[in-house]
């Protein structure tokens, strides 16, 4: 039976939000502004001096670039039947929305635990690295010297302001960022190829630098660079034509952040040299790139890069943290979650309960690994030993698993219309990133100790993956209880999904 789209649930009278206060800003965002807010979750300069950087030291392979190129042709399946659900439902919760259309409202709901899990994971445990990050940068341009958690309480405090205001706000300070990150990276591997000590190769995309024992984990890094994925659709019901935009706005995305990102890094190893990449990595880590620059550019340069790199981390906190915000907007709206978190400001329509939850949770978890970190002989480095990898390759297991889900749901919600909906969007796409997603996700698994950089056996390597997983069951079992003991809320969520 075909599906009537699936925009704001009418509220139920007893307790939902009165209708002003639970709508999002509307027709507020244009195609450009949407692909600023997909890339600005990706942050490219965190991956190319973080990511890309990790990614090599920790594979010991030349394969990186290759990697990305991968996952953005899994990517590019995914998109093709996401972008035309996109154009059947527009809401907040867009990977709740798409599975509960597809697989039911319980599968729906158990999604939806996940990925507020998925979302938050990412956002809080950037927090690691920004404090650690920003109490660097401060002491090298003007010798202060600030703990890292004071510092990452600063990003918190504009974090959550940004939160609270209108969303068209946030897609400007992000377009400014965004593109004062593409020209840093764009210059570094400028200078790459004129420096090249071993001159021009194209070394690094040949098998037997990729094709190897650490494929799983190469490929486990690079999904973190397409974290943001699903802001689009998340932004279906503020943007001025969601039939059109969202898709168009993922594919732009989808297109630019795979291309870009695998010849930046490529540009980056010869930069290095082809033959000391690896080894280099291991030896600065994410410091290589300034390192880099340091040698081959003054000095203001350099910690201008440095700079920018600190706001390019901020950007992604902003854009994590707008998805998460509105993943328990959507939750609150459907009354899955505290009716309340559906919230939203009268005048900027942003989604301020939602929002402020967040902020919260933030909080809490930045004063925990305070705490935890007080007298650690990790020092300084705690945040980015811990905090940080932790709960973003915690994300990232989870983003792979709503990908791998939602892909499945995707094929059988498009399969219901198939005279509306051809081969390749409802059954080849679909079929192609689910298996694809599948794979990624064992892989992690298989690869989670390297990813953790541990040693020996590691309870995390349990407990972290182990988490995610819980999340989606505890949404399942949360379902099932809606439906035994509020059946009007489970019946309510159900309906809002069949039309």
């Amino acid at each position: 039976m075909s599906r009537h789209p699936l925009a704001t649930p009418t509220p139920t009278p007893d307790s939902t939000p009165a209708p002003e206060d639970a709508a999002l800003a509307r027709r507020t965002l244009g195609v450009p502004a949407l692909v600023f807010l997909i890339i600005a979750a990706s942050a490219p300069l965190t991956v190319l001096a973080g990511g890309a950087t990790t990614s090599f030291a920790v594979t010991g392979e030349l394969g990186v670039p290759v990697g990305y190129l991968l996952l953005g042709l899994v990517l590019v399946f995914f998109a093709i039947g996401y972008g035309r659900m996109s154009s059947l439902i527009q809401n907040a919760g867009a990977f709740y929305a798409y599975v509960a259309a597809g697989l039911g409202i319980r599968a729906g709901i158990g999604t939806s635990f996940l990925a507020l899990v998925t979302y938050n994971a990412m956002q809080i445990g950037l927090y690691g690295v920004f404090g650690f990050t920003a109490s660097s940068v401060l002491g090298e341009l003007t010798g202060l010297e600030a703990p890292w958690w004071l510092c990452a309480l600063m990003g918190w405090l504009i974090v959550g302001a940004l939160g609270v205001t209108k969303v068209d706000l946030n897609a400007k300070v992000l377009a400014v960022i965004v593109a004062l990150e593409f020209v840093i990276v764009i210059a570094v591997s400028t200078l790459s190829f004129s420096v090249a000590p071993e001159g021009i190769s194209t070394e690094a995309f040949l098998p037997e630098h990729w094709l190897t024992s650490s494929f799983g984990a190469l490929l486990a890094f690079g999904i973190a660079a397409f974290m943001g994925f699903e802001s689009g659709a998340i932004y279906a019901e503020e943007v001025k034509d969601p039939r059109r935009s969202v898709a168009t706005a993922t594919y732009i995305a989808v297109g630019i952040i795979a291309a870009f990102y695998a010849f930046s890094a490529w540009a980056f190893s010869l930069g290095v040299g082809t033959s000391q990449m690896v080894e280099q990595s291991q030896q600065w880590g994410p410091d290589l790139m300034f390192v880099f620059l340091g040698q081959h550019v003054p000095a203001m340069a350099s910690s201008m890069a440095a700079l920018l790199f600190l706001t390019s981390i901020l950007a992604a906190m902003i854009a994590f943290h707008n998805a998460a915000a509105r993943y328990f907007f959507s939750m609150g709206r459907a009354r899955i979650l505290p009716s309340a978190l559906g919230l939203t400001g009268p005048r900027n329509g942003a989604p301020v309960a939602g929002s402020l939850t967040q902020s919260s949770l933030g909080l809490i978890f930045i004063l925990i690994f305070t705490v935890a970190g007080a007298g650690s002989d990790l020092g300084a480095l705690y945040p980015v030993l811990t905090m940080f990898p932790w709960l973003t390759n915690a994300a990232g297991f989870g983003m792979v698993i709503l990908l791998c889900v939602t892909s499945v749901a995707i094929m059988r919600r498009l399969g219901e219309d198939p005279d509306q909906h051809p081969l390749l969007i409802r059954r080849v796409a679909p079929l192609v990133a689910a298996v694809g997603f599948g794979v990624i996700a064992l892989l992690i698994m298989a690869n989670f100790d390297t990813m953790i950089e541990a040693d020996s056996f590691s309870a995390l390597v349990i407990v972290i993956p182990g988490t995610i997983v819980a999340a989606g069951v505890a949404g399942l079992i949360w379902a099932s209880h809606l439906q035994r003991r509020r059946p009007e809320i489970y019946e309510h969520a159900r309906q809002a999904n069949i039309g």
